[in-house]
């Protein structure tokens, strides 16, 4: 799976998300995603990455192997 096709998963999962990956080996199986969405306004770090894990259904741990994840709501960027 490539790092587009992950974005296009958490995005069509979380539409109004700002999503960036990297394949952080290269292999197509190891990335890191920072995701920021609205919708984590208020959710624990667990439920955050929940949401986005939910978007990815069935592809962790078959078509990719690892993904750190790092999530943010928008508002903790903004120090508000």
């Amino acid at each position: 799976m490539d790092a587009g096709t992950i974005e296009a998963l958490i995005r069509a999962g979380l539409p109004d998300a700002e999503v960036e990956i990297d394949d952080v080996r290269g292999d197509g199986q190891h990335y890191a995603a920072r995701v920021v969405s609205p919708q984590f306004r208020g959710l624990s770090r667990v439920e955050q990455h929940r949401l986005v894990f939910k978007a990815l259904e069935g592809h962790i741990g078959q078509d990719i192997h690892a993904l750190q994840l790092t999530t943010r709501s928008g508002d903790e960027l903004s120090g508000e």
